[in-house]
C-alpha cells in the first residue's frame, strides 16, 4: 500500500457515496453534463443536446441504480436511430460533412445504449450499430479530409486457442506518404473498460498530423476482442499475434512503436511491457490497476465511488464472471495480479511509463508504487489531487514522452489534444 499502516492511499475517502450514484439525473448533472458539453470522454464525437430528452425521460422515471440492462438500451436507441436517419438523408444529398457528423453522433447514442459493457441482447445490437455508424462516419471524414486513412483491419490471430476468435478487429491509420522507403512511427492504443475502438479512434487525427501511424485494439472481455477474458494468458497470445502483424507492416518504423494503455488497458500494457519487451520503444500505463485493484477490500468499495455505474460489477463482466461479482472478488487477485503471477518481478521490461492521478477511485495509485518496487526500473509521473487517469495534465506528460521517443521536435501537446474535439455544426 502507498499509505502507512497497510492502508490504501485514498482509504479515508471510501465512506461517502458519490452523488452520481443517487440517480440518473445526478449522474448527468454531476458527472456527465460537463464532458458532454465539451465533447470529451465518454462523449467523444457527441454533443450534450442529443441527450436532453433522454435525461428528462429518465428523470421523470426516477431511474437509478441498479439499472435494468435489458431496458437501458431503449432509452438511447430512438435518438440514435433519428440521427442515423438524418445522416443517411444528408449522405443521399451528397453532403458528406453533415452526414459524417450525424453518423458520429448516432454512434455516440448507440455507445451509451451498450454502456458500460455489453451484457444483454439489446446492448449487443447497440454495439453492432455503434460500429456500423462510426465506420460510416470515418469513411465520410476520410473522403472530405481529416481522418483518412482510418480503416478497419482484421488482424490474423494465429496464436488463438480453439475456443477463441481467429481475428483481432482494429482501427488502423497510416499517414500520407508512409511507405517501406519512408516508414513512420506508430502508436498502438489499447482500449479500456468502456471506451472501445469506436471511441478511442478520436486520437487518430492528432497522430496523423504528427506523421505517426495509429492502431487501436480492444482488451479481452470488451468490444470485439477475440481473447478469452478469464484466461490470464490470453493477452500474451493476443499480443503475440498483434506484434507479428505489426512486424510485417513495412510502412511502420519497427524501432519506433509505442503501446499506450488507457485505464483498464493499462493492466494489459504493463503486462505487455514484460512479456514483449523487445517489441516496443516505449509502453504507457495511463491509470490502469494490476495488483491491489483486485483486492477484495478495494472491490468492496468501488461500486459507490468515482466510476459512473457499478465498477466492480462491470469488471466482473469484463473478466468473464458475468453477474457473479462475489466470485470475481474472491478469485481475481490470485488469478490476475501481475505481482502474484511474477510479471512485475521479471528482470527485463520495455521502457514503461506509469501515469495516474493520486486520488484515483477506480484503480488505486498504490499499484504504481508496487510496480516501482519490483523488477526492472520503471518511470512514473503522478498528478497530485486529481482522480482517475490524472486528466488533462496526464496527456501532456505522455505526449512529451512519446515525442521524445519518436524524435518529434517543436510539437504542441495542446494543439494535438485539441484535435480530439469535434464541435457540432448541425442541429
Amino acid at each position: 500500500m502507498a499509505a502507512p499502516g497497510g492502508k490504501f492511499y485514498i482509504q479515508d475517502k471510501f465512506a461517502p457515496v458519490a452523488a452520481h450514484h443517487e440517480s440518473f439525473k445526478q449522474l448527468w448533472e454531476t458527472k456527465w453534463k460537463m464532458p458532454a458539453t465539451m465533447g470529451v470522454y465518454p462523449f467523444m464525437f457527441g454533443t450534450a443536446k442529443d441527450f436532453e430528452g433522454i435525461v428528462d425521460t429518465l428523470d421523470k422515471k426516477g431511474a437509478k441504480e441498479p439499472y435494468d440492462w435489458n431496458e437501458w438500451p431503449t432509452y438511447f436507441t430512438p435518438k440514435a436511430e433519428e440521427l442515423e436517419g438524418k445522416a443517411a438523408s444528408a449522405a443521399s444529398k451528397g453532403d458528406k460533412a453533415e452526414a459524417a457528423e450525424y453518423y458520429f453522433r448516432s454512434s455516440v447514442l448507440y455507445r451509451f445504449a451498450r454502456f458500460p459493457i455489453v451484457r444483454t441482447e439489446g446492448q449487443k445490437h447497440a454495439w453492432e450499430k455503434c460500429k456500423e455508424t462510426a465506420k460510416k462516419a470515418l469513411v465520410l471524414k476520410g473522403e472530405i479530409g481529416g481522418y483518412e486513412p482510418v480503416r478497419e483491419v482484421l488482424v490474423p490471430h494465429p496464436h488463438a486457442l480453439e475456443h477463441e476468435g481467429k481475428e483481432i478487429p482494429i482501427f488502423h491509420q497510416l499517414p500520407a506518404g508512409a511507405s517501406k522507403e519512408n516508414p513512420v512511427p506508430c502508436v498502438m492504443i489499447v482500449t479500456g473498460l468502456d471506451g472501445f475502438r469506436t471511441e478511442l479512434v478520436v486520437w487518430a487525427e492528432g497522430w496523423r498530423q504528427k506523421n505517426v501511424a495509429f492502431a487501436c485494439l480492444e482488451i479481452p472481455g470488451t468490444g470485439d476482442s477475440p481473447a478469452d477474458p478469464k484466461d490470464p494468458l490470453s493477452p500474451d497470445r493476443l499480443f503475440d499475434s498483434m506484434t507479428e502483424w505489426l512486424g510485417k507492416q513495412e510502412a511502420i518504423d519497427q524501432k519506433k512503436i509505442v503501446a499506450w494503455g488507457f485505464s483498464t488497458g493499462g493492466y494489459y500494457t504493463t503486462r505487455l511491457a514484460h512479456t514483449h519487451p523487445d517489441k516496443f520503444a516505449g509502453v504507457i500505463n495511463l491509470g490502469g490497476g494490476f495488483h491491489h485493484a483486485f483486492d477484495p477490500a478495494w472491490l468492496d468499495e468501488v461500486n459507490h465511488l468515482e466510476y459512473p455505474i457499478g465498477l466492480a460489477d462491470t469488471l466482473a463482466h469484463k473478466w468473464g464472471y458475468g453477474d457473479d461479482t462475489e466470485l470475481f472478488k474472491k478469485e481475481a487477485s490470485d488469478k490476475f495480479s501481475l505481482l502474484k503471477d511474477g510479471t512485475l518481478d521479471k528482470p527485463i521490461c520495455a521502457p514503461l511509463l506509469l501515469v495516474n492521478g493520486t486520488e484515483d477511485e477506480i484503480f488505486p495509485i498504490d499499484d504504481c508504487y508496487v510496480a516501482l518496487q519490483h523488477g526492472a526500473p520503471k518511470l512514473a509521473r503522478f498528478v497530485p489531487g486529481i482522480k482517475h487517469m490524472g486528466e488533462p495534465e496526464s496527456f501532456f506528460i505522455i505526449f512529451k514522452w512519446i515525442y521524445k521517443i519518436f524524435g518529434i521536435e517543436g510539437a504542441n501537446p495542446g494543439q494535438q489534444l485539441g484535435c480530439n474535439l469535434n464541435p457540432s455544426k448541425y442541429s
